[in-house]
């Protein structure tokens, strides 16, 4: 039987949601091992003169701990 743990992390990108979404995720994935899934829960732009200027994401990182 396997315990999983969740931690909460912010990731921001000037491209794309996706891209924020991946950028968060792979730095995670440095630090944390066995990710399983993501929880988006909540998505935050910045703008500058009526254009989005950069995406950000909080998510909640469900990953299972060593034995």
């Amino acid at each position: 039987m396997s315990v999983a743990r969740v931690t909460e992390i912010t990731a921001a990108s000037k491209t794309s949601l996706e891209d924020a979404i991946k950028t968060g995720i792979a730095r995670a994935d440095k630090t944390l091992n066995n990710i399983k899934g993501a929880w988006v829960q909540e998505i935050t732009v910045d703008c500058d003169d009526g254009k989005i200027s950069e995406w950000r994401v909080n998510m909640k990182v469900t990953f299972v701990l060593d034995d």
